[in-house]
C-alpha cells in the first residue's frame, strides 16, 4: 500500500531545483516541492508527502489527526516509515 505522508519543512535549501529538507516523524528527507506551486514551501508549515514529492499543504491540526490515524494503522503505517527511513537523508 502507498501512503502519503505528512512532514514538516525545516528548511528550504536549493530553490532552483526547489528541494527542501521535511522531517516526517523524526526522519529528516529531501523532498521536490515544485507540486506546491508558486511559493514553494516555507519552513515551519506541513506537506502531505508521497514518493518524494510535496503533493499540497496542510495545517498542523490536520497533519496531527493524520499522523495519528496512520498510527492507527499499525503495519503499512510502520512500513511506511521504513521505506522513508531506508532512503534518509
Amino acid at each position: 500500500m502507498c501512503l502519503a505522508i505528512p512532514g514538516q519543512v525545516v528548511e528550504v535549501f536549493d530553490g532552483a531545483d526547489q528541494l527542501a529538507r521535511v522531517d516526517i516523524a523524526g526522519v529528516r528527507r529531501t523532498v521536490n516541492v515544485a507540486l506546491l506551486g508558486g511559493e514553494g514551501a516555507q519552513v515551519g508549515e506541513w506537506v502531505l508527502i508521497h514518493v518524494g514529492f510535496a503533493l499540497s499543504k496542510i495545517d498542523e491540526g490536520e497533519a496531527n489527526a493524520m499522523l495519528e490515524l496512520l498510527r492507527q494503522m499499525g503495519d503499512e503505517y510502520d512500513q511506511a516509515l521504513q521505506e522513508v527511513s531506508a532512503g534518509g537523508q
